[in-house]
């Protein structure tokens, strides 16, 4: 029987990734893999006005071709921290609950990060905290060192559509949102998304996205 699961970190990770944190007692996260442009590593998607958007975190870029997870940092070369909760802000803040939860997310934008490994740890334990789900997170000891019925899903959940590989135990659940009279429902976004707008109701949506 699969108890744990392996991922990928993830900035604000979708609800996807969160509906695993339910589901699983252990959530093994690889931080010996090879850092990888263009995916929930240092990306998240919300949606505003104009419809989704996406928030990367710039990340130093070494001299080799390959850096591990676990040795990547943020890059100080930008003010994307300003920028996203501009972002946020700005997108969320008619929804029910950012006035509820705003205190406990600003802080993510305002202390500088060196390692994106560690935000994304700081941000996972946080956001269970708010859902009121357990931080089940263990760090890899060396690449893939899992137990041997450990699912794999580091390619599963990906920001690359046309690289998603299937999950047949996903099915995001209709929430509303505050542009949904706009775009309709837009699935599998940022917790941010289900956060702000279901408040305590997010553990609901999130086993019921879970097959």
């Amino acid at each position: 029987m699969t108890k744990s699961i392996l991922l990928s970190t993830a900035y604000f990770a979708p609800v996807q990734y969160y509906s695993k944190a339910l589901a699983y007692p252990t959530i093994y996260v690889e931080q010996y893999e090879h850092f990888n442009k263009q995916t929930y590593r240092n990306r998240c998607n919300i949606l505003g006005a104009n419809g989704p958007i996406s928030l990367v975190i710039p990340v130093v870029k070494g001299r080799g071709p390959k850096i591990l997870m676990k040795d990547m940092q943020v890059s100080k070369d930008t003010d994307w921290q300003r920028n996203h909760w501009r972002t946020i802000f700005s997108a969320y803040n008619s929804s029910p609950y950012f006035e509820f939860y705003k205190d406990d997310l600003k802080p993510f934008f305002e202390k500088h990060w060196k390692f994106l490994l560690d935000l994304n740890l700081s941000i996972h334990e946080t956001i269970c905290n708010l859902i009121e789900i357990e931080n089940n997170v263990v760090l890899t000891p060396g690449f893939e060192e899992v137990p041997e019925t450990t699912l794999n899903l580091r390619e599963t959940i990906s920001p690359k559509t046309h690289r998603i590989h299937a999950d047949v135990h996903f099915q995001a659940a209709r929430y509303t949102q505050v542009f949904s009279e706009k775009f309709g429902f837009v699935p599998n976004l940022s917790i941010l998304d289900l956060l702000f707008n279901e408040g305590p109701n997010s553990f609901t949506i999130l086993e019921d996205s879970t097959i």
